[in-house]
């Protein structure tokens, strides 16, 4: 169901799916509360398949994003929440022995993961820790960036330990505004060693190959509202697609989006899961989604026609840009084009 795919009548992004996986901070949810229209298009897009979800964010445990749902009015189980710090369960278990040492920079989500895989936690480097694992938590400061910095001091084709990070998202939405995530923590230990993580979580694979395995999904559909994470990730795993912009990725992103990751679907909110997906008409550079066009037009981009619907103008721009196949910087658009009316925290 790709973008510039076409079909004799409009398809909606959940046909054919089996199994709905979406990330949670800024899809689902802010900060604690819901996102507009979010609880109820999920709870209806569950009738027939299977709704689970991903998410980047070490600092619960499985069991409390699980319960966090429940009370927003999305009944989960806790193994229906695909988790980072499982992932990087996964990556550790091949790479150091059962029951060794872990040193641990991060709170209660990736604890927990790292006492269920039968590992010994531990927050010091003087435990000689076998590898450290790394994730995000409100808590998490310079005594605990430290201490994974002693541990790593050595490289590892030098016979140093390995280090494993959940994940590597820049920025995390919070309910009053946008804060900084895992990544700029991850870069705090690089910058004082020189080494790079081997990162478990989106936009690397494994944490799409646990989900994958846990449902046994042969169609699945990917929800996210980051490119560089979401989006590039579910294109690696091979798995389908739909930003979603109530969270980090705004339309000039979209716009100026790299062949990697550019979403099968674009959504101004989860309520667009549920209606038919237009089509999208690509013919001598001009793009029309419904009554919106655009067309390249030398180092232009040129709006032919607005629409009724801001979401099909950045659907049809889009379009225009990521067919040209040249670099946004290589265009003038005009800021009509990336104006921004969509919800965001």
């Amino acid at each position: 169901m790709p973008l510039f795919g076409r079909r004799s009548e409009p398809a909606g992004p959940l046909d054919g799916v089996d199994v709905v996986l979406a990330d949670l901070d800024g899809v689902v949810y802010a900060g604690a509360g819901a996102l507009p229209h979010a609880v109820e298009s999920l709870n209806r897009a569950r009738e027939g398949r299977t709704l689970a979800y991903i998410t980047n964010n070490a600092s619960r445990t499985d069991a409390s994003v699980a319960a966090h749902l429940t009370g927003l009015g999305l009944v989960t189980a806790a193994d229906e929440v695909v988790t980072s710090p499982q992932a990087a369960m996964r990556l550790l278990a091949q790479r150091i022995a059962p029951g060794s040492t872990v040193l641990v920079v991060g709170g209660d989500g990736l604890v927990d993961e790292v006492e269920k895989a039968g590992f010994v936690m531990t927050r010091s480097a003087e435990d000689s820790p076998a590898a450290v694992v790394q994730g995000f938590a409100p808590e998490v400061g310079w005594t605990q960036l430290a201490e994974a910095a002693f541990a790593l001091k050595v490289p590892e084709e030098e016979g140093g330990i390995p280090w494993i990070a959940t994940n590597t998202d820049w920025t995390i939405p919070q309910a009053r505004g946008v804060a900084p995530g895992n990544g700029t923590l991850v870069s705090a230990v690089h910058t004082a060693i020189g080494r790079l993580a081997t990162v478990a979580g989106k936009p690397e694979v494994p944490i799409f190959e646990e989900a994958v395995a846990r449902f046994g999904a042969k169609h699945p559909l990917f929800l996210g509202d980051r490119l560089d994470t979401d989006i590039l990730g579910a294109n690696r795993a091979g798995i389908a697609s739909a930003l979603v912009l109530t969270g980090i990725d705004r339309p000039k992103h979209v716009l100026a989006a790299p062949a990697g990751s550019q979403p099968t679907y674009i959504l101004g909110d989860l309520r667009e899961l549920h209606e038919p997906y237009p089509e999208v008409r690509l013919k001598d550079g001009t793009a029309t989604v419904r009554g919106a066009s655009v067309a390249i037009d030398g180092p232009d981009v040129r709006i032919v026609s607005e629409g009724d619907r801001p979401i099909d103008l950045v659907r049809a721009g889009a379009a225009a840009i990521w067919g040209s196949g040249r670099a946004i910087f290589g265009f003038r658009v005009p800021e009509r084009l990336y104006a921004d009316p969509f919800h965001r925290p």
